[in-house]
């Protein structure tokens, strides 16, 4: 399972993990739009209504567990890179037994108050039931969610991230058939899409341990998982600044789609398709994120500074090449590309394929700019300085990405396009607050040195 990343080819080393890394990520996203896909199949505008609601909320919690989880790959990782098994031992026993208090409590709060998250959501009328179905399952599988996606920063910090693909693709594989099984064959609706989610997820988590138990990797003591004022502090100081990075991001999408809701059903329904295909398209930007944290930690724990910075230039030139391909293919297939998640034969159809497109041709610009700003995200995290990715997050958010999506959504009320724009100047606003941050880091270091 462990893997040292501090030697050899850096280039070869950012393939080498960052492909199986970007392939779970396609897995896992497919299996998440496969939700999406198959009720546009089988049921109406409402129902997909409440499925892509449904979804982007438990994106946000998921997004909001894996930012967390970044404090033990950036901690496991530096403990591996200085060759520290017992360390990084402790920081493996500490991350299991926080997540699984953490995971238990976010399960009892969520469930309790579902309806007014719901209402909060502004939900459509017609998708309120659908909504809360669908919720109250995914919520009761939270502590299978967060198994999962422990599981697999502990591999990543370890330098794994091919045994965390082989995990997601079983979980797809068997989302897909439930989901086929649930809303196709017996008519759950969302219910079903929720269903085939949860237990999808379950059966990943129920694997990832059965490997575990055979090829061991750090031999983690019970006294480990005993918690530990100082591992949880540098676990916890890591994390919390992604984790609330990554939930402001998501709570200002979840405001967006409040804004879009209150357009009415079509508009939610082309924000809420629209979101899914972006997730997809940010495929390579969440995966040099993790990439440059996972390959950085331990470059930076061997005193490697020179080949933690190399990394971070690969992964922006990589991510700005697809971002820019992406953006420019999109601007002349985004309706067809909408059109797959809902009926564009029918008259509300047709209409969301309409706002989508236009939502989307906008908001794809942010490909360009998530990449490069995702990739110092990572760079700052491996130094163990993730309040910057915080800082630069926040700042785009209250200045340009919120503000920007409400007064674009009231001045411009019958096309979606600005609003899209708005979002990716927000990532615009980010990178340049990431280039400055790193260039007074590296002037510091040269000045130290």
């Amino acid at each position: 399972m462990e893997k040292n990343l501090t030697t050899g080819n850096v280039f070869k080393n950012i393939i080498y993990f960052s492909l199986p890394y970007l392939l779970s990520y396609f897995l896992q996203t497919l299996y998440g739009m496969a939700d999406l896909f198959i009720i546009g199949q089988f049921g109406g505008v409402a129902e997909t209504t409440a499925v892509s609601v449904g979804s982007q909320l438990m994106h946000m919690l998921t997004v909001i567990i894996v930012g967390l989880a970044m404090g033990s790959t950036v901690t496991i990782g530096q403990a591996v890179g200085a060759g520290d098994r017992r360390q990084a031992a402790s920081y493996t026993g500490n991350t299991a037994t926080l997540f699984i208090a953490l995971s238990l409590v976010l399960t009892a709060v969520l469930l309790i108050a579902v309806r007014p998250i719901v209402f909060l959501l502004s939900t459509p009328s017609e998708a309120v039931s659908g909504t809360v179905d669908y919720l109250t399952i995914c919520f009761m599988g939270i502590p299978f969610i967060t198994a999962y996606n422990i599981i697999s920063s502990i591999f990543r910090g370890m330098g794994d991230s091919k045994s965390p693909m082989y995990f997601v693709a079983i979980a797809c594989v068997a989302n897909i058939g439930l989901d086929y099984l649930f809303m196709g064959a017996m008519d759950m609706g969302p219910k079903g899409a929720a269903l085939g989610t949860t237990l999808s997820q379950s059966v990943s988590v129920v694997i990832a341990l059965l490997v575990i138990m055979r090829k061991g990797g750090i031999s983690v003591e019970r006294s480990d998982f005993v918690p530990a004022r100082p591992v949880m502090t540098k676990i916890l100081g890591i994390g919390i600044p992604v984790a609330l990075q990554d939930g402001f991001i998501q709570i200002s999408f979840i405001i967006i789609t409040i804004i879009a809701n209150r357009r009415g059903l079509n508009d939610a329904a082309a924000v809420g398709i629209v979101e899914k295909i972006i997730s997809f398209l940010f495929l390579v930007p969440s995966s040099m994120l993790s990439t440059v944290s996972a390959l950085g930690a331990q470059n930076i724990g061997a005193g490697r500074q020179d080949r933690a910075k190399l990394t971070l230039r690969y992964a922006v030139c990589i991510a700005l090449c697809f971002g820019l391909c992406v953006a420019v293919i999109m601007q002349f297939f985004s309706e067809p590309v909408v059109a797959l998640f809902t009926d564009p034969s029918d008259t509300q159809g047709a209409e969301v394929v309409r706002l989508g497109g236009q939502y989307l041709r906008g908001y794809v610009w942010d490909c360009v700019f998530a990449g490069v700003h995702f990739s110092f995200s990572g760079y700052f995290c491996a130094l163990g300085r993730s309040i910057l990715s915080f800082i630069h997050n926040i700042c785009s958010i209250l200045i340009v990405r919120v503000p920007g999506a409400y007064f674009t959504s009231l001045m411009f009320p019958d096309t979606l396009y600005p609003m899209g724009l708005a979002t990716s100047a927000g990532s615009l606003l980010s990178v340049i607050i990431c280039i400055t941050a790193y260039k007074m880091i590296t002037k510091k270091g040269d000045q130290d040195a």
